[in-house]
């Protein structure tokens, strides 16, 4: 049985929103509401995060095993090939299970897999450098939360909109990046990650037009490897888009899902 912790709500089609590296399902905010309305809508904390555990053994943090993680998941909730939408590294376990073909769709919002090494590096020592900040005093990490300015200085590589993210909302995510046992080992893997290889479902590729870890410019890189996918920008969004924008990327989750609905299932047999 998974160890993976989640939130659900809503009912109709499943949907399965996996966030980044060193967040949590608390990530994806009014999105997880406004898509609940329509849909039976499941938010994960990945292994050694948030919530969940380090994975068990045989299990490990290489985003291939933790595609086979939430694939037990999926079975554990009874998802029969869900849709799924993930940002950044979900974005790229998004598109692992799009291979797979375990899922009946993704939406993936700034994936990782796209950068050079050079690009991978400088977005990677920003997270890093979030990391070893979010060891400071927690009267500072308060301090910072509630300060506009110091909040746009410690999150602006996170969120263009950092003035309407809540202050204990942002002191409680720079304790949880403190606290998760996943960012490491996730970080490890993914420094020389590359998505390469066909879906084999649907996919929508949409990337924040003011991303400062995963430059928009890898949306070029995403285009030409994956040419059959439908791919759009989200303007004015930083890297967490679904906090910057919620609305639009709702309206993108529900066409990708809306779109899939009106096609063949692929499984499905002549007879």
């Amino acid at each position: 049985m998974s160890t993976i912790q989640y939130a659900r709500k809503g009912s109709g089609e499943p949907v399965v929103l996996i966030h980044g590296i060193g967040h949590r399902r608390q990530a994806w905010g009014e999105v997880f509401d406004r898509l609940a309305e329509s849909y039976d809508v499941v938010a994960v904390d990945l292994p050694g995060h948030g919530e969940s555990p380090p994975p068990r053994k045989p299990y490990g943090f290489r985003p291939l095993s933790v595609a086979e993680q939430l694939e037990e998941l999926f079975a554990d909730l009874g998802l029969d090939r869900p849709h799924v939408v993930g940002n950044s590294l979900g974005g790229y376990l998004s598109l692992l299970l799009a291979r797979r073909g375990s899922v009946a769709s993704a939406t993936v919002l700034s994936p990782g897999g796209f950068y050079t090494v050079l690009e991978g590096a400088l977005g990677g020592g920003q997270l890093v450098a979030l990391k070893l900040a979010s060891y400071s005093p927690a009267p500072v990490l308060r301090l910072f939360a509630r300060t506009p300015a110091l909040r746009r200085l410690s999150q602006g590589s996170l969120y263009a909109r950092t003035d309407t993210l809540d202050p204990e909302l942002a002191y409680s995510d720079s304790l949880n990046l403190r606290r998760a046992r996943g960012f490491a080992p996730f970080f490890l893997h993914l420094v020389g990650s590359r998505f390469e290889g066909d879906v084999v479902v649907p996919v929508t590729v949409a990337w924040a037009a003011k991303d400062r870890i995963l430059f928009p410019h890898q949306a070029g890189r995403a285009r030409t490897r994956l040419p059959a996918a439908t791919h759009t920008s989200i303007p004015g969004a930083g890297h967490i888009s679904m906090h910057d924008a919620p609305e639009l990327v709702a309206r993108i989750v529900v066409d990708q899902i809306e779109a899939t609905s009106r096609r063949p299932d692929p499984r499905a047999t002549v007879s």
